[in-house]
């Protein structure tokens, strides 16, 4: 799959368990809704908890996946 263009990105690489999540419900603030928010993780938590996140404040994972040991994910901010 090619990932499309992003808005905006949050790099969590070398954070762990809560920050990765909490830095997130920050940054996903500063993107207006409908636009896409590119994360950078290490943390393996981020596979679990970044869908969590999406799931219970209405956002919409895009896009998912490993490279090399970091996790990216792809997320269209929702209307919340």
């Amino acid at each position: 799959m090619t990932v499309p263009e992003y808005d905006a990105e949050l790099d969590a690489r070398g954070l762990f368990c809560p920050e990765p999540v909490m830095m997130l419900h920050n940054r996903i603030n500063d993107v207006e809704p409908g636009r896409l928010l590119r994360v950078l993780a290490t943390d393996p938590s981020t596979t679990r908890d970044i869908p969590r996140f999406c799931q219970f404040l209405g956002h919409e994972l895009m896009h998912e996946e490993e490279q090399g040991g970091e996790f990216v994910f792809l997320i269209r901010r929702g209307e919340t």
